[in-house]
């Protein structure tokens, strides 16, 4: 019995059938921006929702990737919150259709 591959497309989301996948990969890799940042300054979850200005229970739901209640917009001021800037470069696509890329530099 062979087993077949695919090769994924790069967004999981997309993959798995999702309407929205450039929405929610967006939205992750910006939460995972956020969250690494928390764990890296050691910020317990009641600090950082006085940082970012939401409920605890927010930073609950942002730690564990449910993000249906947070728009990219949300996400970026987040990174601001924790003196990061957050760079939008737009520029002609490579391929017959755009699309969002979101890259976290160090």
């Amino acid at each position: 019995m062979a087993n077949d591959i695919t090769k994924g497309s790069g967004n999981v989301f997309a993959d798995l059938g999702f309407p929205d996948a450039a929405d929610r990969q967006t939205k992750t890799r910006l939460a995972m921006a956020v969250n690494a940042l928390l764990k890296e300054r050691h910020i317990k979850q009641t600090d950082a929702a006085r940082i970012l200005s939401i409920p605890q229970s927010k930073v609950s739901a942002l730690a564990n990737y449910r993000l249906d209640h947070f728009s990219v917009e949300k996400l970026m001021s987040f990174l601001n919150a924790l003196d990061y800037d957050v760079e939008i470069v737009i520029r002609p696509s490579r391929e017959a259709v755009g699309h969002i890329s979101v890259f976290a530099l160090n």
